[in-house]
């Protein structure tokens, strides 16, 4: 009988306060994200987590402890299993902390699966995330039965992914015509967007489908999360929330794109940080809308977009 084994690919997070160090290695280890020449890269990326070990530990530490992007791929995962039924087998890879992606493998074979579907849960691509995923899958694959594989590039202009994002807003947000519309996404380094990557084109498409469906409200996409000194996508989210506040608008929601997960950029950096600098600027009502983690038109969307690519 044939299974089809599924893929939830995720940046994955610190599950514990001791593993904030060894997760900040693992990422910035990672030529992908970090490009410092190879020879350098790994005693780098061990003085870099070493130096942000301690700042990036009072985020976790603000949200109890540790990233909750696990538990909640795995309800994701779960969700969408039920969807599929016993034909096939979802596990979930993170990136750069447990279950990795030979953990995740490991679970898949046990099952007899025989043939593979990688879904990243990002939706927009970039050589940073589901490139970085799609290669280590790559070098881990080598060392597993050989069976077909399905890649999953993006999904951020499919019509249900779409609509779940308009249901969740609306869900959340029921008076959402009082609102300025504030989309944020992950920043890139610009010399990323300039080689090709499509990460900012789809962001903006994500976002221009999404507000189609709210006749007349205004809006803004900014972009947050900068690591270093050179060029990023602009504008700044918090240089946003600003110019938006100053320009006189006090009712502001506040809506992820380039997340499906709660991690500490939502939940540290725009519910405490940025809340935080919106109240002091006089700000009347900020509502964070939140990740679609298991809403069930994402989870449709999902089933989908597999059973659209197989």
């Amino acid at each position: 009988m044939t299974k089809i084994g599924v893929l939830l690919l995720n940046m994955g997070g610190p599950d514990s306060l001791s593993a904030v160090e060894p997760f900040l290695y693992n990422l910035f280890s990672d030529h992908d994200i970090i490009e410092i020449p190879r020879l350098i890269q790994k005693p780098v990326a061990k003085l870099i987590s070493k130096l942000r070990a301690k700042k990036t530990r009072h985020y976790y530490e603000v949200m109890g402890g540790k990233s909750p992007q696990k538990e909640q791929t795995e309800r994701q995962a779960q969700a969408l299993q039920r969807e599929l039924g016993e034909d096939f087998k979802v596990a979930i890879a993170m990136r750069y902390w447990h279950p990795f992606t030979e953990e995740a493998l490991e679970e898949l074979f046990k099952e007899g699966i025989n043939r593979i579907v990688l879904l990243p849960m990002y939706p927009q691509y970039s050589k940073t995330t589901t490139g970085s995923s799609f290669n280590e899958f790559d070098r881990v694959f080598k060392r597993f039965p050989q069976v077909p594989v399905v890649k999953v590039k993006s999904y951020h202009d499919h019509p249900l992914y779409i609509k779940a994002m308009v249901e969740n807003i609306k869900e959340n947000l029921p008076n959402w015509e009082d609102y300025f519309f504030l989309f944020t996404a992950h920043s890139l380094p610009v010399s990323v967007i300039k080689r090709g990557d499509p990460y900012q084109k789809q962001t903006e498409e994500t976002v221009r489908l999404i507000v189609e469906h709210f006749p007349k409200v205004e809006y803004a996409l900014g972009y947050q999360s900068k690591i270093g000194p050179v060029k990023w996508l602009e504008p700044p989210t918090d240089k946003l929330i600003e110019e938006t506040i100053k320009a006189g608008y006090k009712r502001i929601a506040v809506i992820p794109v380039s997340f499906v997960c709660e991690h500490s950029e939502t939940l540290y950096e725009l519910d405490v940080s940025y809340k935080k600098l919106a109240e002091n600027l006089g700000v009347e009502s900020f509502v964070r809308i939140p990740t679609l983690k298991d809403h069930p038109l994402f989870i449709s969307a999902l089933k989908e977009i597999i059973l659209s690519h197989l």
